[in-house]
């Protein structure tokens, strides 16, 4: 298995809040905790299609080389997950512009802030 790091984008089987289902789906890791091996966790955050309707913390991808993503995309600050890490594939990088839009829509969607 690759080494994964934040802002690495991976594949995942990412869970629904409304649904008993996982779907396989591109997400952005925004942290690797330490851990003893058996409870390996990445927390992320979903990433879809742009052609999506929009969230409020969205934040849009904005170029798409290196990413791996197949369409223009933002990451949804909204929806955030565990998962474990051995279930994970890389395919991309996020844009090191689009970090620091990243961080402070995620510490808005923490601190409850609306938009």
């Amino acid at each position: 298995m690759d080494a994964i790091a934040v802002w690495d984008l991976v594949k995942v089987p990412f869970p629904y809040a409304d649904q008993p289902v996982h779907q396989y789906r591109p997400a952005l890791v925004i942290a690797c905790p330490e851990g003893h091996d058996r409870f390996a966790v990445l927390w992320v955050l979903m990433v879809t299609s742009a052609a999506n309707r929009g969230w409020p913390g969205d934040v849009p991808v904005s170029a798409h080389a290196g990413t791996g993503l197949p369409v223009a995309s933002v990451v949804r600050t909204e929806k955030i997950a565990t998962i474990d890490r051995r279930v994970v594939q890389r395919i991309g990088r996020l844009p090191a512009a689009d970090h620091a839009k990243v961080v402070a829509r995620l510490r808005q969607t923490l601190a409850g802030v609306a938009d």
